[in-house]
C-alpha cells in the first residue's frame, strides 16, 4: 500500500494552542496509509527578506522547504489575530513564495475557532496560497471548532465526531490529485 505524507503546519506559536491540538489529534487518528509530520520550526524562521531568498537559504528556511517538498500534501491550522493571519505564520508563508515546493501541491486548512470567527485568516490564507500556486483542496478546508473542554489529558481532542472529521480531512487531502483540483 502506498503511503502518503501530510505535512501538518500550525500557525500558532503558543504551546498547547487549539491549532496544535487539532493537528496532534489528526496525527493520532491518521489512517495507516497516511504518514503525518508535524512541522515545528515556525519560531526558528528568520524574518523574511527577499535579499536572503537565494541559495544557500538560511537553514530553517531550507528545512521548511525540504519538509514541504517531501510531503504529498499540506494541512494548515492557523489562528486569526486582528482579523488576519498571525505575523509569524505569514512570515512562514512569505518564505514559500520564492520556492516551487508548494506549487501544485494539495493544501487545505482547518479553522478551529468558534463559529463566526477565523474568516479573515482563511481569506488571507487563500490569497497567499494563490500566490504560491498551491492546489487548494476545497473539500478538506473546514471549520471544526475545538474548545478547551474537548481536550483530553493526552492533549488531543476526545470528541469522536471531531476525530472522525479530522480523519476524513486527512484522507481527502492525501488522496487529492493536483490535476483534478
Amino acid at each position: 500500500m502506498t503511503t502518503s505524507e501530510v505535512l501538518l503546519i500550525s500557525g500558532s506559536l503558543r504551546a498547547g494552542s487549539s491549532n496544535e491540538t487539532a493537528l496532534r489529534t489528526a496525527q493520532a487518528v491518521a489512517p495507516e496509509a497516511i504518514r503525518t509530520v508535524l512541522y515545528e520550526g515556525l519560531a526558528a524562521l528568520p524574518h523574511f527578506n527577499p535579499d536572503d531568498d537565494h541559495d544557500p537559504l538560511p537553514a530553517p528556511v531550507a528545512e521548511l522547504r525540504t519538509a514541504i517538498a517531501a510531503a504529498t500534501a499540506v494541512l494548515i491550522c492557523a489562528p486569526e489575530y486582528a482579523g488576519t493571519l498571525p505575523g509569524a505564520f505569514k512570515n512562514l508563508l512569505d518564505w514559500t513564495v520564492g520556492g516551487t515546493e508548494i506549487c501544485d501541491k494539495p493544501v487545505a486548512w482547518l479553522n478551529v475557532a468558534p463559529p463566526g470567527r477565523g474568516g479573515g485568516a482563511a481569506a488571507t490564507l487563500r490569497t497567499v496560497l494563490g500566490y504560491t500556486g498551491a492546489a487548494i483542496v476545497e473539500q478538506a478546508c473546514i471549520q471544526l471548532p475545538v474548545g478547551r473542554e474537548a481536550v483530553g489529558p493526552d492533549g488531543t481532542v476526545t470528541d469522536p465526531a471531531v476525530r472522525e472529521r479530522l480523519r476524513e480531512v486527512l484522507t481527502t487531502l492525501a488522496t487529492a490529485s493536483p490535476a483534478s483540483l
